[in-house]
């Protein structure tokens, strides 16, 4: 929460503008992934970006080759595309990362997980508490209604 402060302070109303072009970017992003139920996460789902925040989406798919087609098709650039492993809790993990320019000139990275992994809850090493993030319908409310909403724990 203090580097949060400290990054309102620093980048000044910018920020908060900033945000809600990230957010737009991001659901045009996802609108393009609509098959995959993108979900965004990440310091653009929370609200708290700094200067060098980039929009984070999971997606959940078999092909993670068909998620890059589409993103092509739809006029994305992809810069370079990666299998990550991570392990969290003592279970090991991998996924598959696309990392993009959006429409704005943001970087997006796209995390392409199975489609079995949909259910499983993940924990936020920042703040502690469960992932949700924000799909396509939920992401459109915010922008309509308070784009720089904050989802943090209180």
């Amino acid at each position: 929460m203090e580097l949060d402060k400290i990054a309102d302070e620093s980048e000044g109303p910018e920020r908060q503008e900033r945000l809600i072009r990230m957010r737009r970017g991001a659901l045009k992003t996802m609108k393009a992934l609509a098959g995959c139920d993108p979900i965004l996460v990440g310091s653009v789902w929370r609200g708290t970006i700094h200067h060098d925040s980039d929009i984070d989406i999971i997606v959940h798919h078999d092909e993670p080759k068909d998620v890059v087609k589409t993103l092509e098709r739809n006029g994305l650039r992809i810069l370079r595309t990666e299998w990550a492993a991570v392990t969290k809790q003592g279970k090991k993990r991998a996924s598959f990362h696309i990392h993009l320019e959006s429409p704005i000139n943001e970087k997006v990275e796209i995390i392409v997980h199975s489609p079995e992994e949909a259910c499983l809850k993940q924990k936020c090493d920042i703040y502690g508490d469960d992932v949700s993030g924000l799909r396509t319908q939920e992401l459109e409310r915010v922008l309509r209604e308070s784009p720089t909403q904050r989802f943090v724990p209180s």
